[in-house]
């Protein structure tokens, strides 16, 4: 590709899609147009993709997960197509620029955090480890929803992402897929004597699939993201006459994750997960057949992966196509569908591993839930001859007249997997300690990773071009060769110019917190950031009590010695989770006290950013000195979040917990900054139940202090909130142990300070970071599950 070819194919899709001269076209159009020039030149790798895997009859991975978070998709595609400069060079010469036309470019906001954004970073990696592999998921008419603060407190507008369409996605109408559900269901002996299902009364959801091409980073592989639309049957129109009927249909994939606070979004959440897991499946299942291979053989060439419990279903999903559709008999159709199934669990939370009341899914999946009642029937009939009674019960899939959603995925499966070491041996040795028991050669690990392509080679360009002139750009493909930085940890000019880009970074973001928010930051202050999905276990409050106690101490001393600090916040409250939201009601008055006291001097801001997503974190990341991984030791999974500000240089400030565990381990103690309890001791203190929060209060004035300051009017307009963040601290006894934690996080803080201070160990540190993020690349993540669970290889030729 040259640059003259490329300005004259943009010039001709300009004039053809918008009947206009580039130079009197509007940037949507020009953004609009260059998508298309963009798609069009990917279009033949994308169609070879496909042929090859199928022509090679190649097993194929597919990735089923509510939530999918790409963020934007141009430059990502440029970076991978290897055409980012030249495109970035030839628009600058017809005065064009690149990054106005990414602003354009709405996020593809379909997830909430680390799930989403860990499904799209493997999507991004299977495509560029050459695997055959695709995502499976809903096409949102809405994102998650648009954060606004009003008064402080958490607003949620709807985030049209659709609005101007999506110039990635292709429209698969003749692939799309009937899904039934709800009405009655009964069986009855066919002509062969084989009982089949009878549906009443059933309702139909045309499920049509828009495809998203997944880049491969300069290897010619593009995989495919199918997103299910809801739409109706052309048969099923006279059903549905009034303007009410049809826009309850189309509620059904208008928005991520239903308001579950009534029973109707509880109703349409169940759905929902039915509606993608069967549409997936019957496509993939259509796709078999067409290729001329055998039902029996299914799991030779086809591997489904259930990420977290969402797409449970896909397990009695796939055993009712095999049983009714295919006419295996139950044992086949479940070695296969065992063998075909596999499973990361996400969470230890009891609360997020999910249960379906049996009553919601007889309504709404009743074959669905007569398949499942015989897989319980079964697995309690095999393992009454094996172990206790008490066991079967504790792990059996429906009892209490719930559906354990986990327990479906895990006896469906032939692998379960945790995101982090330590979470997978809380699975092993306490969460699933009974499957452990019974399938232990199940259970295995996958720490998550990250695409270092758009957390380094793309959100921080500055720092990539340093990479590149220090140890040349072969880790631009194999992010392990970012080892070869430690050559250079004693080389005074390397970490000055590294903390050079670091200030670069700063500035931007900077300019962008003044453009946003009109607060006025020093790039030469410490940038300490705190961004994850607003949560009581994540511990935001934790720094937030750390930075009234350093406001207390300039209030009481105004020239006290303290370096000073840009506290910077990214996160949203899920809309039903009040607490969540008095947290960041909390935050914002007291960004609102400290930012506008002048007898501070500007030694301490806070800046809670609106509307945290992908592109912002781009913005962010790359800026950030300090990183905030500071949940409860044993309740985070893994954080992704950890190895993005690792590779950007960020020092890391953490409990033992998910991934920081094994960051520890790989950058060594001297170079990140523990505190806080250990998994041990805090299933120490479940054990005894002698945690009493109250007794650290009532003897820790610098404590008081901070808590009452909650209830007393020091933080001004939160008093519903204060007080009710107030009980949870003291009343209700601190669940994940805060108070406990305080002053073992005050002192890592103080570590963290006289580290900034000594500017060539800090920049030491920033270039070990850097350099050992390699091992937590999302390619050498998503090689593991390929070589270990899917049983798939790379893609020859």
């Amino acid at each position: 590709m040259t640059k003259e070819q490329f300005k004259t194919d943009f010039r001709q899709r300009v004039q053809e899609k918008f009947t206009n001269e580039v130079e009197e076209a509007s940037n949507g159009e020009l953004f609009a147009s260059l998508g298309a020039v963009i798609q069009a030149y990917y279009s033949d790798e994308w169609k070879e993709t496909r042929k090859a895997t199928r022509d090679d009859k190649c097993k194929q991975a597919y990735y089923f997960s509510i939530e999918f978070l790409p963020g934007r998709m141009l430059k990502s595609n440029l970076l991978n197509m290897g055409l980012l400069d030249i495109v970035r060079d030839s628009l600058k010469e017809l005065d064009i620029d690149l990054e106005e036309l990414c602003k354009i470019e709405k996020d593809m906001a379909l997830g909430n955090g680390g799930l989403g954004r860990l499904a799209s970073c493997f999507m991004d990696s299977i495509a560029s480890s050459s695997l055959p592999g695709n995502g499976n998921g809903i096409r949102y008419d809405y994102g998650l929803f648009k954060q606004k603060f009003v008064d402080g407190n958490q607003v949620e507008l709807p985030d049209e992402w659709l609005r101007e369409g999506n110039v990635w996605e292709v429209r698969k109408a003749s692939k799309a897929v009937n899904v039934n559900y709800g009405g009655h269901v009964y069986l009855k002996e066919d002509e062969a004597g084989r009982l089949k299902p009878v549906y009443e009364n059933q309702q139909v959801l045309r499920a049509v699939p828009y495809d998203t091409g997944m880049v491969g980073f300069q290897n010619d592989m593009v995989n495919t993201l199918r997103l299910w639309s809801a739409e109706i049957p052309d048969f099923e129109e006279s059903n549905y006459r009034s303007i009410e009927e049809r826009r309850d249909f189309r509620d059904l994939t208008s928005v991520l994750y239903p308001d579950d606070s009534n029973y109707e979004g509880r109703l349409m959440r169940l759905v929902q997960e039915y509606f993608f897991v069967s549409a997936g499946i019957q496509s993939i299942i259509r796709s078999h057949k067409k290729s001329g291979l055998a039902m029996k053989d299914l799991a030779e060439y086809i591997a489904i992966h259930i990420n977290d419990t969402h797409p449970a279903l896909c397990v009695p999903e796939l055993m009712r196509l095999l049983i009714d559709e295919e006419n295996l008999s139950w044992e086949k159709a479940w070695d296969i569908t065992v063998k075909t199934m596999s499973y990361t669990n996400h969470t230890i939370m009891a609360e997020a591993l999910e249960k379906w009341p049996v009553f919601m899914l007889q309504e709404v999946v009743p074959r669905i839930f007569q398949i499942i009642e015989e897989i319980d029937r079964r697995f309690v009939a095999e393992m009454t001859s094996l172990v206790d009674q008490e066991v079967i019960e504790r792990t059996r899939i429906i009892k209490d007249n719930q559906v354990h959603m986990a327990h479906l995925a895990i006896i469906g499966s032939h692998s379960t997997n945790g995101v982090a070491k330590l979470h997978s041996d809380l699975l092993k040795g306490i969460v699933l300690h009974d499957f452990y028991v019974l399938y232990p050669e199940r259970f295995n690990n996958k720490t998550n990773g990250i695409a270092q392509r758009r957390w380094l080679q793309l959100a921080n360009e500055p720092l990539a071009g340093f990479l590149d002139q220090t140890i040349g750009t072969s880790w631009r493909k194999e992010a392990n060769d970012l080892h070869l930085l430690m050559n250079y940890k004693n080389d005074s000019t390397v970490l000055q110019t590294l903390a050079d880009t670091k200030r670069l970074n700063k500035v931007r973001l900077a300019q962008y917190i003044l453009e946003t928010t009109g607060i006025e930051v020093s790039p030469d202050a410490i940038f300490d950031v705190q961004i994850k999905r607003l949560h009581a276990y994540k511990r935001q409050l934790l720094n937030l009590l750390h930075i009234l106690k350093l406001y207390f101490d300039l209030k009481a001393d105004p020239n006290a010695d303290i370096y000073p600090r840009v506290f910077i916040f990214g996160a949203k409250a899920a809309p039903s989770y009040t607490y969540a939201k008095y947290v960041i009601k909390c935050i914002n008055e007291a960004a609102d006290l400290i930012n506008h006291d002048e007898e501070i001097q500007g030694k301490l801001k806070i800046v809670f950013l609106e509307n945290y997503n992908v592109s912002l974190a781009e913005m962010i990341i790359p800026a950030a000195d300090v990183s905030e991984q500071i949940s409860l030791a044993s309740k985070e999974a893994s954080g992704t979040s950890n190895m993005k500000l690792m590779l950007n240089g960020a020092v890391t400030i953490a409990t033992l917990d998910g991934a920081n565990i094994e960051i520890r381990d790989v950058v060594g103690d001297e170079n990140i900054v523990i505190f806080g309890l250990t998994e041990e001791e805090v299933y120490h203190y479940y054990e005894t139940q002698n945690y009493q929060a109250i007794k650290i209060y009532e003897t820790d004035s610098e404590l008081q202090r901070i808590l009452n300051a909650f209830i007393d009017g020091t933080i001004p307009n939160i008093q519903v909130e204060g007080q009710e963040i107030f009980d949870s601290l003291i009343r209700y006894n601190d669940e994940y142990f805060t108070l406990r934690d305080y002053h073992s996080y005050v002192e890592a803080q103080e570590k963290i300070e006289r580290l900034y201070r000594d500017k060539k160990r800090w920049q030491q540190i920033s270039l070990i970071n850097t350099a050992e993020a390699g091992h937590f690349s999302s390619d050498y993540t998503v090689r593991r599950y390929a070589e270990e669970i899917w049983q798939i290889e790379p893609v020859k030729g």
